[in-house]
């Protein structure tokens, strides 16, 4: 008999449980009104100094380098000897050159002593000074090549990489020095952009370098653009030309530095404060947005700049009307909010 009412009461129990704990309940945020801007934009980038007249030199013939004359980091003068090669052989085929030209030559006054005198043909005189004419040609053939074993400045400048030694065997076109004029204007800082960057660059932006070497900012305008990827690197080469003059001493090249290009197109974005910013990685975020006050939505975002103002976003946003920027830290994907003041 005492079954039946612990049985009524536990279902009663079961009938009306406490939904207290189950309810979720609404997080208290506030929201900012989104709007585009458009404007300018502003790219951090960085790299590495150079300039615009690096040449790789290299013997036009191959053989045994005799000697180099100069290393890694040598100041050098326009004229300067930098390297040699063995020239033993190159001076016996000269000389064999020379030799074949004297007895064309000879053969030549003789045909043509025959021909006046009726005992030889007009073909085989004129037969004799083709034969003369190509030795000779021969001969400053050879004698250009010789001319070829050594290596001179064509302007002052340094050396930036020596890449063969003493004893070494090249062939014809090997880079045996890589050269680099250094002038006052000269400089260039060489710095990759990704795609999105690259197509926003228009030639003669202009834009600020700084160095830890440099005692003040630099400006510099945008001086050439790649028409594809560095294979290396993975990303767009923009040359950015420095506009004012720098101490020698001041740069070398390989030496990094920053810079900020400002661009002349103009790009729609929105700007929005740090404090909404989530889990930022190499560009792309994620902030919480809701276009009926009520719902929270997680949404991935493009970081195009981050300036001390805000951060610059360039996509993510279309259609929504509100950010959450307070509060975001308890919200996840679809969580109830409720908007305060």
């Amino acid at each position: 008999m005492l079954i039946f009412p612990l049985l009524a009461g536990a279902c009663r129990h079961a009938e009306n449980p406490t939904t207290d704990g189950l309810k979720e309940d609404t997080i208290p945020v506030k929201l900012q009104p989104l709007s585009q801007q458009v404007s300018g934009q502003q790219i951090k980038t960085s790299g590495v100094f150079t300039t615009d007249n690096e040449a790789i030199l290299s013997f036009k013939n191959g053989g045994i380098v005799h000697h180099m004359y100069v290393k890694e980091g040598d100041a050098v003068k326009a004229g300067q000897l930098l390297a040699t090669l063995n020239p033993t052989e190159v001076n016996a085929g000269t000389q064999q050159a020379k030799l074949a030209e004297e007895k064309a030559k000879r053969d030549y006054v003789r045909a043509k002593g025959l021909y006046e005198d009726s005992v030889a043909t007009l073909e085989q005189m004129q037969n004799a000074e083709t034969a003369w004419k190509v030795a000779q040609a021969q001969l400053r053939s050879a004698q250009y090549n010789q001319n070829q074993t050594a290596i001179k400045a064509t302007e002052a400048g340094y050396v930036l990489k020596r890449l063969v030694n003493d004893g070494q065997v090249v062939g014809p076109g090997t880079p045996v020095l890589q050269m680099n004029r250094m002038d006052k204007s000269g400089w260039q800082l060489r710095v990759g952009v990704s795609d999105a960057q690259w197509s926003a660059i228009s030639l003669g932006d202009s834009a600020i370098i700084v160095a830890d070497v440099l005692d003040k900012h630099i400006p510099a305008f945008v001086y050439k653009k790649s028409e594809g990827v560095d294979p290396t690197t993975g990303v767009f080469t923009v040359m950015l030309k420095l506009s004012a003059p720098i101490p020698l001493q001041k740069i070398g090249t390989g030496m990094f530095a920053q810079a900020t290009i400002h661009t002349k197109k103009k790009a729609s974005h929105w700007q929005i404060p740090y404090d909404a910013l989530l889990d930022g990685d190499a560009g792309k975020a994620y902030v919480f947005v809701t276009n009926d006050g009520k719902t929270a939505k997680q949404v991935a975002v493009q970081v195009d700049a981050v300036q001390p103002q805000g951060v610059l976003i360039s996509s993510g946003l279309e259609g929504v009307q509100s950010l959450i920027v307070s509060g975001s830290a308890y919200l996840s994907d679809g969580s109830p909010i409720r908007v305060v003041e």
